[in-house]
Formats: C-alpha cells, sequence, structure tokens
C-alpha cells in the first residue's frame, strides 16, 4: 500500500502534462483530487463530449445561494487531468477538501460575505491582507533572481521538458518553506489539511493499494507526514453545517486570468492552451496565429515578417538559456518584426490570444435549477449566442423572433440577470432596440438567486416584480417597475402596478414626486404601436395625476428659493416635453391654465414665472404686445437685478429664437444689461452667461450679428418705449460679450 502525493500549480500545461504521465506511471487504484466533496456527483460527467473546459463547479447554499464558491477547470489544469484519467481507466476518484457545508457555515460564524472568487486553489482560504503579503511561489522566485512567482514557476515547470522527480523537488522545496514560515500557518488551512488526511485514511481503509493524491503544492508536505487520526479528528470535531448544492457551470478564459480578480488566477490562459495543445512548438504557430490575427484587422503582415520574429525570439530564448522562447521573448520579438516598436497592437493579442475569449459548455441534461433550465431553453430557441465576447442584436420589434428576444431580455432584466445592456438605437421610432450581450459566469448565482420566483422566466419575473412593488414606499419606485414591466409583458404584474401607481399617485401630496415619474409613464404610451400594450390603462392614470398637477403646481412656485426653483425648472422642462408628447386637448388645456397662473403670480420663483411664460408664447397664447409688456416688466430697472435675470433664464431656457425674431425684445435686454451697475453686472455675469451658453452655436451666432448690425427694428414688431438709442446702443458690446464676442462692461464703460 503507498500513497503518492503530487503537489501542482493548479493551471499550467507544465504541471497537468507531468500528472498525466505520473499517473501513467503509478497506475493507481484510486485518485484523490483537492476539491470539494459535495461535487462528487458531477464528476460522472467527465469525459460526456458536450462538458468541454473552461468550466467550473459552482457550489451555494440553496437557502442563500449567493454565498457561493466557484472552483474552475481548464483543459491543462492538472485536477481536470486526473478526473480525466480516473473516468477514462473507470477507477474512483473523490474529491478531498474541507467540505463546503463546514466551510460556508464558518464563513457565517465570522458575519462575512460569502466568497465568490474561484477557490480551487491553495491560498483559498487565506485572508485577503495575509494572501496580499504571503506568496510562498514569490519567495522562491526572489530568491532564484526572478521579479514575480509565475514567470518562475513557468520557467521551473511548466516550460521544462525533463521532468523526472519534478513532485519531489516541488514536496522538498514547500517543506523548506513551511519550515521557515510556520508563523503564516492559517487556522483554515489546518482544517483543510486535516481532513485531507482523513480522506486519505479512509481510502487506505478501504484496502486501495495505490493511492494517487492531487493538491495544491503547499499542502503537499502536510499530507505526507500524517499525525495520529485522533489529533485530525479532534480539530474536526463539532464544526457547523449547512446545506450545500452544486452543478457544472460554464466558465471563460478571462475569469481564469488575474484581471478577472482570480487569486489562484494566470496570467495568460490563451497562451497555456496553445501550450498544451502544441507543446513543441518553437514559436512558428503562435506567430503564424498572430499574423493571422492582424490580417483579419486588415493590417499587411508577410511570410517573411514571421519567419523573422521566429527566429529574433529563438535568438532571445537562447540568450536567456531557455529551452524554447517563453511568452515574453515572443511578445518582444512581436513588438519589434510584427508592430515596428509600437506596443499598441499587443493589446489586441492580450485580449485575442493571451487571455483568448474562450467559453466552455456543458451538457443539457446537468442537473440544474428548473429556472436556469428554461432560460438556456429560450436561449437557444431564440438563437441568442452566449458568448465570452460581447455580441450586438440590433432588434425590430415588428419581427416576431427579435419581438420576443426583447421580451425575454427585459424579462431577464426586471429579475437583475444582468445578460443584455440595452444601448440607445438609431432613429426615434419605438420598433427597434439595441442590445449588447455577454455570459458571465456570475449569471449562474444570479439565476439561481432567483429561481425561488418561479420555475419560468415569465413566472418569477412577474413574482419578483410584485413583490418589488409591495415593498416599494415611494411612487417613484413603483413607476421604474412599470416602465421596465411594460416591455416584458406580463399582464398580471403590470395591472397591479397600475393600480399601485394609481393609489399612490391619489394619496401623494408631493407634487414634485409626481412630475418626476410622469415623463416615463408617459414614455410607456408609445409602446402601443408595436407591443400588445393596452395604453389607455395608463392613460387614465396620466389624466388623474397631471390634474393633480396642475391644481398644486401654481402654489408650488410660490416663495421657493432660486437654487430649488432651478431644480423645479429642469423638472418643468421634462413635463412639458411629456405632456406635448401626449397630444391631448384635454390635458394640454389644463396645463396651459396652470402655466397662466404661474405668469401671472408676482410671488412666484422668477425663473419658473420667466419659463412659463415663454411655453405660453410658444403656444400663442400671448400677443406680441403682452409679450413685450410681459417682457418690460420683469426686466424693469425697478426691479431687483438677480430676479430679473433669473426670470431671463427661465424664459429663454431651451432656446434663444425669440431674441432673433423680436427686435424689441433684444432692444429691451441690451437696455436692461446697460443699466446694470458694475458690482451687479459682475455678481449677476455667470448666470447670465449661462443662460446664453445653453443657446446653440448658429443661434449665437446669429444673434451676435444682430447686435453687430444695430437697430434695424422691422415695422412689425416695433412697439412704443421709454427707451434712449443712444444709451441702448452702450449695452451691444455687452450683449457681445456675453454671447463670447467683443469686449467686457468695464472696458465699454471706460472708452
Amino acid at each position: 500500500m503507498a500513497t503518492h502525493i503530487m503537489g501542482i500549480r493548479h493551471h499550467g500545461p507544465g504541471s497537468a502534462r507531468n500528472v498525466r504521465a505520473r499517473l501513467e506511471e503509478l497506475k493507481p487504484d484510486i485518485i484523490l483530487v483537492e476539491g470539494p466533496p459535495e461535487a462528487d456527483t458531477l464528476l460522472e460527467w467527465v469525459g460526456n463530449e458536450h462538458l468541454q473546459p473552461p468550466i467550473a463547479i459552482l457550489a451555494y447554499e440553496p437557502d442563500a445561494p449567493h454565498h457561493s464558491a466557484f472552483y474552475p477547470f481548464a483543459e491543462y489544469s492538472p485536477e481536470w487531468q486526473a478526473i480525466s484519467y480516473a473516468r477514462q481507466h473507470r477507477i474512483p476518484v473523490r474529491f478531498m477538501d474541507l467540505p463546503l457545508t463546514h466551510v460556508f457555515a464558518l464563513d457565517r460564524e465570522k458575519e462575512a460575505p460569502a466568497a465568490t472568487d474561484p477557490t480551487l486553489n491553495n491560498e483559498a482560504a487565506v485572508p485577503d491582507t495575509e494572501q496580499a503579503t504571503f506568496d510562498p511561489i514569490a519567495l522562491l522566485a526572489t530568491a532564484d533572481g526572478y521579479t514575480d512567482g509565475e514567470t518562475w514557476w513557468d520557467h521551473m515547470f511548466e516550460y521544462r521538458q525533463q521532468n523526472e522527480q519534478v513532485f519531489d523537488a516541488v514536496m522538498e522545496a514547500m517543506q523548506t518553506l513551511r519550515e521557515e514560515l510556520a508563523a503564516h500557518t492559517d487556522p483554515r488551512n489546518e482544517l483543510r489539511e486535516a481532513w485531507m488526511r482523513k480522506m486519505i485514511r479512509q481510502a487506505e481503509k478501504e484496502m486501495y493499494s495505490e493511492i494517487a493524491v492531487i493538491c495544491g503544492a503547499w499542502h503537499a508536505p502536510a499530507l505526507q507526514t500524517m499525525p495520529p487520526a485522533k489529533t485530525d479528528n479532534e480539530l474536526l470535531k463539532g464544526l457547523p453545517k449547512v446545506k450545500v448544492a452544486c452543478s457544472w457551470t460554464p466558465w471563460t478564459f478571462h475569469r481564469l486570468s488575474f484581471q478577472s480578480g482570480y487569486r489562484a488566477g494566470i496570467k495568460s490562459p490563451g497562451w497555456y492552451q496553445h501550450k498544451w495543445e502544441h507543446p513543441a512548438d518553437d514559436g512558428t504557430r503562435w506567430l503564424t496565429n498572430v499574423a493571422r490575427l492582424f490580417r483579419d484587422k486588415q493590417m499587411d503582415i508577410s511570410t517573411a515578417h514571421v519567419l523573422e520574429a521566429v527566429r529574433l525570439s529563438n535568438a532571445l530564448a537562447a540568450m536567456r538559456q531557455l529551452p524554447a522562447p517563453a511568452l515574453e521573448e515572443l511578445n518582444e520579438a512581436t513588438i519589434a518584426i510584427l508592430c515596428n516598436g509600437d506596443h499598441l497592437p499587443m493589446q489586441l493579442i492580450e485580449k485575442e490570444l493571451i487571455v483568448s475569449n474562450r467559453i466552455g459548455s456543458v451538457p443539457e441534461d446537468v442537473p440544474k435549477a428548473p429556472l436556469q433550465a428554461d432560460i438556456e431553453k429560450q436561449q437557444k430557441k431564440l438563437r441568442l449566442q452566449v458568448t465570452a465576447d460581447f455580441k450586438d442584436y440590433s432588434l425590430d420589434l415588428r419581427q416576431p423572433n427579435d419581438l420576443q428576444r426583447s421580451i425575454f431580455l427585459h424579462r431577464l432584466h426586471l429579475l437583475d440577470i444582468n445578460w443584455g445592456e440595452q444601448h440607445r438605437a438609431d432613429g426615434k421610432g419605438t420598433f427597434r432596440e439595441q442590445w449588447r450581450l455577454q455570459w458571465a459566469p456570475e449569471l449562474t448565482v444570479d439565476i439561481i438567486d432567483k429561481s425561488c420566483w418561479g420555475n419560468t422566466v415569465d413566472a418569477a419575473a412577474s413574482s419578483y416584480v410584485t413583490e418589488m412593488a409591495t415593498r416599494s414606499t415611494t411612487i417613484r419606485e413603483v413607476c421604474r417597475l412599470l416602465e421596465d414591466c411594460i416591455p416584458a409583458e406580463l399582464p398580471e404584474a403590470t395591472d397591479m402596478l397600475i393600480n399601485r401607481v394609481n393609489n399612490m399617485a391619489a394619496a401623494s401630496s408631493d407634487v414634485l414626486q409626481l412630475i418626476e415619474v410622469l415623463p416615463p409613464l408617459v414614455a410607456i404610451t408609445r409602446y402601443g404601436n408595436v407591443r400588445k400594450t393596452d395604453a389607455g390603462l395608463v392613460l387614465a392614470i396620466l389624466e388623474s395625476m397631471i390634474a393633480r398637477i396642475c391644481i398644486q403646481l401654481p402654489p408650488a412656485c410660490t416663495g421657493v428659493a432660486e437654487d430649488a426653483a432651478t431644480a423645479m425648472l429642469d423638472q418643468l422642462y421634462s413635463l412639458n416635453d411629456a405632456i406635448q408628447t401626449l397630444q391631448n386637448n384635454d390635458i394640454t388645456n389644463a396645463w396651459q391654465h396652470a402655466l397662466q397662473l404661474i405668469s401671472r403670480n408676482p410671488h412666484a420663483a422668477r425663473s419658473l414665472a420667466g419659463y412659463a411664460t415663454r411655453l405660453l408664447s410658444d403656444a400663442r397664447l400671448l400677443s406680441n404686445e403682452e409679450l413685450v409688456r410681459t417682457f418690460s416688466v420683469a426686466m424693469s430697472v425697478g426691479n431687483n437685478p438677480a430676479d430679473a435675470a433669473a426670470w431671463l433664464e427661465g424664459f429663454l431656457r431651451g432656446s434663444g429664437s425669440l431674441l432673433l425674431v423680436d427686435d424689441t425684445l433684444l432692444h429691451l435686454l441690451q437696455n436692461w444689461v446697460n443699466d446694470l451697475g458694475d458690482d451687479i453686472f459682475i455678481q449677476l455675469l455667470p448666470l447670465l452667461r449661462r443662460t446664453f451658453a445653453a443657446f446653440s452655436s448658429p443661434e449665437r451666432r446669429q444673434i451676435g450679428e444682430k447686435i453687430k448690425k444695430g437697430d434695424n427694428t422691422s415695422s412689425s414688431s416695433k412697439v412704443l418705449t421709454n427707451t434712449e438709442d443712444n444709451r441702448g446702443q452702450l449695452g451691444v458690446p455687452v450683449i457681445l460679450q456675453l454671447l463670447g464676442y467683443g469686449q467686457t462692461k468695464n472696458q465699454v464703460i471706460h472708452e
């Protein structure tokens, strides 16, 4: 009876090849692999043609799915090769790490958040603070003159062509490190290693004669020397428990990389896959792939470039006493020969080749939550590809399949399963949507988390939205749910949300909150053309809400500080756009009546009164004489200059076209600016400049040209005013300065 300990790094082509060769030599009758014992039942799927790495074991608490852990595998993971060997030779294979039923329970006792990082690594249980300062491989690398642990490990183990006694060397190195770094022992690691020894003893008790153990290099010495079983049993006694479930899920090379935050990650998953598939490549295949990628991106690369880059990479390897070019040498040759010294194209190589965008696959009949099965079924039916790279879809909602795609994606969005992100579509029609889809392994956790709401996407989305609406305490939150629910076509949930919005609006005394939620509700009515939406239900609520707003708004505009009025001005701007979109005569009449009350109220905030006056003018409810009279009163010298400036800001909100078509208004504005004292002018200048800066460039240019021409007031717009033309001319340079032309007011005065 013999136990063979193989300490490995968890992802590496050399380590995987060494493990495979060692197993072929030993021919063990059982294999123990570092991993969660709860996932033993999943190992029967290894060897299925549809289970293709990169994949991961997802372990989670059914009662709290976000308390989870991933155990990823690539084809070049030593654990995967060991499991594959066992399945091919029909020998038992088991996971032997500390069960997650205890790990998750211990995490709960510490009141720590669930570990969502992949944890199939020998440092998984080390806290982040300790992990940041304690890396045994890095210590060995530093002692050997390397700057980082991964490069050292690659040169020592992954790229070596002669690997006899490699596991003995790893064992000796780790044993020395553990003796020197005894102070870094971690209680969780001690529990894990005690459980691993327990599993080894169990295999020995079952009379297996050749036991192969695959574990992280750091743990290997702890499994080589076995303390008394009683010691380990005492350490493991009384551990807390929770329920744990496991499943296979697709993984990606990006998630295997350091870039994703994976603590056991590697720098170059795509490069490792290449080394696994082509171990004898001298760089020719790799650089050919680089050249092909560049050519696909319309970059001119010749065969001579590739040959020269191969020669350079091999020369660099020889200078550095390496048996073959490693990734560093190939990258240097690529930059020098293929990129002409430009580092920018390396970003493309990094993404497409060094890291790569590969995603694994899982058989459809692997045990999974019903909601997950329904989502995968609809993905296939709607021909939505699950890819690690983003993929854009332009949906024409007039087409049945695109409409169903949109409904499906909106339902996932309601469930906070953010596989797709909606972008603004070109054009203003409501029949087009633009989506960008990118699958991430963490979405599987989100799906399992939402499985408690229903077994299908529509049932789960409807139940979840109903519950969220019940919990919502503001009409804003409910309206946002309603806006998202309409394109998801969930009739029962939509009816419930409409009733809740109606009830909350009736009970609300906050007119600003009603104004805030109105534009999204108006947007909902626009879906009637392409979706089976009864816009009449929403329209009835809108009529009721706008009636309340029109009654409550005039008093709400009274006694408002100007800073608060500025925020209200933005809301009124959106409200007016929404009302114009509805094109409902009754609603428009009620709105215009409210505007008249605000415009005529001397106690209303000046910016709001100015904006109300502007809207009445645009609606042709003020004659030219009435408009000039109102403008003249608001901008008269007797008014507080700050109030006049605020009124002007509201009046000119959105466009300065009135100043182009009505010379009298422009003339009045010139006189008002000219009459301002120097100190007041400087005080009001930021507000005035902000007002004019909001105009479009053509408007500012035309106003400036008109002022330069002087007083060419047409007869149709002339009215009698008590102004002096000579004094009015003094205001021309000031207006030009506000528009970004000419001199300052002080310069005008001094001249």
